[in-house]
């Protein structure tokens, strides 16, 4: 397995072991337990939405500290922030200070987190096992995540938020650790402000950003309500989806590497538009939609290596990936944020959340169109 060759994305990997842990048992419950605190499917979009403000304006600090501190450094420090969003969440009561601060510490913790650890992914891995090296992450991930929800659901209501959500809190900031023992990436002091990679990039990542938003985070929020507002069944949901996504997370990188993710991109995301449809359909009965959510879990193992193996490899061509990351995680923030706000008035509005689900079509669109192009074209080809 000579994708397992390089030591450095071993330690990334492992260091996204704890990444993943902390998601799958807490940050999966973060957007839902402010349905708990009392706050309205509107206003919870709308925290989500400002969350995101938050992540776009405080990105502006993250090349000036990379410079100075470098980029592993520079993770770390988004690691710990990111983890402060935990014990943050556990008091929260509705429209008040707390959510403010929950607020701040996701979307600093986000902005400075996101964009260092693609880029530095990106920097210390190889182009010829890009996909290998990625669904093996995310294979790590979803396997991690078939237990961690059970556990986040059981602790939140035995142990309580406030002692479940600063045990991930720790979690999260022990990611940290397998970080102390791989090398630094050096920041540029300059670097051409524009290239065609960067461009290619913040577009699919508008456009994958509008898709996290509605097929993603609104799906949860739909979810739950779907489910009656049950922690226990919703961490037994996540789960299941978890084990589907284990299934199928290592078997797409192979054929990536090997020069077919033309038809990838048709095959995956010809499915992700299937698999929104039927999570739109589902909503009104509460069996179907977990079997949706867990054929989501399935299709979404193979979307992120297909889209990520094309970006990180741009994200290499580009004169700095950090540069390139900060610049598409500002696109993710765009396409984020309008879909949050959208479905927030909407909502508001009274437009059945199935409706807003199938808002993800448009995004899945965008991206085929997007990505097919580089991986047709030789250069393209991973």
């Amino acid at each position: 397995m000579a994708f397992l060759s390089n030591k450095t994305v071993n330690l990334i990997n492992l260091h996204y072991a704890f990444q993943a842990l902390a998601q799958g048992s807490g940050g999966v419950f973060l957007l839902v337990f402010l349905l708990r605190a009392g706050l309205s499917v509107p206003e919870t979009l709308l925290a989500l939405a400002a969350t995101v403000v938050v992540r776009f304006a405080a990105r502006t600090m993250v090349l000036p500290f990379a410079k100075r501190f470098g980029l592993k450094r520079t993770l770390i420090f988004g690691c710990f922030v990111l983890a402060s969003q935990y014990p943050l969440s556990a008091g929260i009561h509705g429209l008040d200070m707390s959510l403010v601060a929950r607020c701040l510490a996701s979307g600093i913790g986000e902005a400075f987190y996101w964009s260092s650890f693609h880029a530095y992914f990106a920097s210390v891995g190889d182009s010829a096992h890009r996909g290998h090296q990625i669904s093996a992450r995310e294979a790590f991930a979803a396997i991690i995540g078939i237990g961690a929800p059970l556990f986040g659901a059981w602790s939140l209501q035995a142990l309580g938020p406030e002692i479940t959500f600063s045990l991930i809190g720790a979690v999260q900031a022990a990611g940290a650790i397998p970080l102390l023992g791989a090398p630094d990436v050096a920041i540029k002091q300059d670097a051409p402000a524009g290239s065609e990679p960067i461009r290619l990039g913040v577009n699919l990542y508008i456009a994958n950003g509008w898709f996290s938003a509605t097929f993603v985070l609104i799906w949860q929020i739909a979810l739950f309500v779907s489910l009656s507002e049950s922690l226990s069944v919703f961490g037994g949901t996540m789960a299941l989806a978890a084990l589907a996504g284990a299934a199928g997370a290592l078997v797409l990188g192979r054929g990536i590497d090997a020069g077919h993710g033309a038809h990838f991109v048709l095959f995956v995301f010809g499915a992700v538009m299937v698999a929104a449809l039927l999570r739109a359909a589902s909503l009104s009965t509460p069996e179907l939609a977990i079997a949706t959510n867990a054929l989501g879990a399935f299709v979404i193992c193979f979307y992120v290596p297909t889209l990520m193996a094309a970006v990180y490899n741009l994200a290499k061509a580009s004169p700095c990936s950090l540069r390139f990351h900060i610049a598409t995680e500002n696109g993710w923030d765009i396409g984020c944020f309008s879909a949050s706000l959208l479905a927030a008035t909407l909502v508001y509005a009274g437009v059945p959340l199935p409706w807003i689900i199938v808002l993800t079509i448009p995004s899945t669109i965008a991206q085929i169109i997007l990505l097919r192009p580089y991986y047709l074209n030789k250069k393209g080809t991973v």
